[in-house]
């Protein structure tokens, strides 16, 4: 390995923006190659880090290379087995953006040849490192609250007929779910701050709005996922993708390894898009409002009391810079990091590999009439070998 580690990015455009707080050249880590399929991205790309850089269209040719260290792969959710799996087999150490696969069986193939391998598998689950879910955690931690013994998450996507309806989205054979794709964050933080994981889940929800729009746009034409405040009601959206096959109401209960009980509940035409906590132990609760910081509050009950809307004590939750409440510059230092030292990480494959789990039979449950599954259990040798850096 060179002064700089140097990375690859595959799927530059979009999520894959997230690679470029690792461009620092001279200071640990530099952006040596990237590939998409969009010729705009790939230009962007040169432009940003320099004429020097390689670039293709084909993801194999920039796994080829030996000047690559490791990779970022930032595609879409149906490719990342794919290009995980290659870039491992490559040699290369991987930054993978959650979710890990669109199955628990792609997760598991994933983690076995990182192993197999010996190379670090980081998971993009960047809400770990977002500063009120860290307040919340450090609350919890420091016991504030008791001992937990319940978790609610409620969120409310108001852009999900934009975001996750007009394009490969909304589409199980790309996405699985919803649950998965989009709730992968909330279950994994809900895990992290519950401490535990989901052992048994079952759920109800619907496709309830988004089926009814019959302006759709043609297979042969990418969506259009900009938003815009002034669409609504939801109805009034066009230009939805030509198949429209996942939930757009999903609710699922989750009984947690340690006994905690968990819910989570995700809307995709409520009016606002926000997240709420709410995490209930034997002494207390907390729960946060608004997720953005400079605009988000934790509040703290621990006194019996009626109604109380500010709580005993509150935590105004300062703002910072970077993409996503700071966590995206925060959770890139740290896979470089991890990477060039090793250490101990915020997040794991495990955690990944369960928040995919959760939603994967939430959603099997879900379209099952609410028949509750097990998860399966983590591979032991892969549980020994993720364990160690978290």
């Amino acid at each position: 390995m060179s002064d700089d580690l140097r990375i690859g990015v595959i799927g530059c455009s979009g999520r894959g923006k997230l690679a470029y707080h690792a461009h620092k050249p001279g200071k640990g880590s530099r952006l040596v190659a990237g590939c998409d399929i969009l010729q705009t991205a790939l230009d962007e790309f040169r432009e940003n880090h320099g004429e020097d850089v390689f670039l293709c269209k084909d993801y194999r040719e920039l796994i080829a290379r030996d000047d690559i260290d490791a990779v970022f792969v930032t595609t879409p959710d149906y490719w990342h087995e794919e290009h995980a799996l290659a870039s491992l087999n490559a040699g290369k150490h991987v930054y993978l953006e959650k979710p890990m696969a669109i199955t628990v069986e792609g997760c598991d193939r994933i983690m076995s040849l990182a192993r197999e391998k010996g190379l670090k598998l980081y998971v993009g689950h960047n809400m770990r490192h977002m500063s009120f879910v860290q307040k919340m955690k450090e609350l919890i931690d420091s016991g504030r609250i008791g001992e937990v013994k319940a978790g609610w998450c409620r969120h409310f996507v108001a852009y999900g007929g934009d975001a996750y309806f007009k394009d490969w989205h909304a589409e199980r054979s790309k996405g699985t779910s919803l649950l998965l794709q989009k709730g992968a964050h909330d279950i994994d933080v809900l895990h992290w701050l519950c401490k535990g994981y989901t052992k048994r889940v079952s759920g109800f929800g619907n496709l309830s709005v988004y089926n009814q729009i019959t302006d759709r746009h043609d297979p042969s034409e990418r969506g259009d996922a900009s938003w815009d405040v002034n669409t609504w009601p939801p109805l009034s959206q066009k230009g939805m993708n030509p198949i429209i096959d996942v939930e757009d109401l999903s609710m699922i209960n989750m009984l947690l390894d340690n006994e905690v009980i968990c819910s989570y509940q995700q809307c995709h035409y409520s009016p606002d898009g926000w997240r709420n906590y709410t995490i209930i132990g034997t002494e207390g609760r907390i729960e946060n409002f608004g997720d953005n910081p400079g605009r988000c509050v934790v509040r703290l009950w621990n006194r019996r009391c009626d109604y109380n809307p500010y709580g005993d004590e509150q935590y105004f939750i300062p703002a910072v810079e970077g993409g996503h409440g700071g966590a995206d510059p925060a959770i890139v230092d740290e896979f470089i990091r991890f990477v060039r030292e090793g250490g101990k990480t915020t997040t794991s494959a495990i955690a990944a590999r369960n928040s995919v789990a959760t939603g994967y039979y939430g959603a099997e449950s879900l379209r099952q009439g609410g028949k509750p599954f097990d998860i399966p259990a983590v591979d032991p040798a892969n549980l020994k070998y993720f364990q160690a850096w978290l």
